[in-house]
């Protein structure tokens, strides 16, 4: 394990940085079984039952697990058509998916169809899912479920390196495509909500958001939490009430220069 010690190192300090209330999420996507690292369970074949991939997740980041699933391991369609494991039906297409459930007609199903992010079809099989702290295997992207003081100093230390906002689609639906395949497909950060499955089946918590972080940008992340915390940007951070807060010099500068 001492190849993918690194990892192991770099969940340590976003843990201790964080204090977040589960494991630091790697994930892989799988072109084939053959890539699948040792150790993995496989829902259908090792617990008997297909699973929807936000359960996968969750025993991964909550239990510690390391958990493999493909096709016939999904009970949700959503993963199978974002990861590109098949090409999604035309009626998915024509909007039956949300209508009449959560849209108020075809014609915004078709919207919500044609803005769900997808990876080329035939590209990937499938994915697995493990705690960073313990790995085996190279990740792809790292998922952090923090809440918001948490993804603000996230945030914060994705800014360092050259102090662009992130852009983001931000959906109800589908956490498990949206944390994932907007990674993929841009190679950029991504914040997403914890959908009404990831909550419902998979015990995702009311104050939790999801950032993904490329593994090629973590060392980055790393770097802009050691510079934040210089100037006093941590956790835990406990507030004081004052009647004149304290503000930085470049805000007192700016505040005098526009006054």
């Amino acid at each position: 394990m001492t190849e993918f010690k690194k990892y192991h190192e770099q969940a340590d300090e976003l843990e201790r940085r964080l204090r977040l209330q589960s494991y630091v999420l790697a994930v892989k996507l799988l072109k084939n079984e053959e890539e699948i690292p040792e150790g993995a369970e496989r829902p259908l074949k090792d617990l008997g039952y297909p699973m929807a991939l936000c359960q996968g997740y969750a025993l991964s980041r909550k239990e510690g697990k390391t958990v493999a699933q493909f096709k016939e391991d999904m009970q949700c369609f959503e993963p199978i058509v974002g990861y590109g494991w098949e090409a999604p039906p035309q009626y998915f297409l024509d909007g039956n998916n949300r209508f009449p459930q959560d849209v108020k007609d075809l014609e915004a199903g078709k919207n919500y169809a044609a803005d769900f992010p997808r990876i080329a079809t035939g590209r990937y099989k499938g994915v697995v899912s493990a705690p960073l702290h313990k790995v085996n295997f190279v990740p792809d992207m790292i998922l952090l479920y923090c809440n918001s003081v948490q993804l603000s100093l996230v945030l914060l230390a994705r800014e360092y390196m050259d102090g662009h906002d992130l852009p983001c689609n931000l959906s109800s639906h589908a956490a498990c495509v949206y944390s994932v395949v907007p990674v993929v497909n841009s190679g950029r950060c991504q914040v997403s909500i914890p959908c009404r499955g990831d909550r419902y089946f998979a015990m995702a918590g009311d104050d939790e958001i999801i950032f993904t972080v490329p593994l090629d940008r973590l060392e980055d992340l790393l770097a802009g939490f050691r510079h934040c915390e210089k100037y006093n940007s941590r956790l835990p951070k406990n507030p004081v009430m004052r009647p004149a807060p304290v503000f930085p010099p470049s805000y007192v500068k700016i505040l005098e220069m526009i006054k």
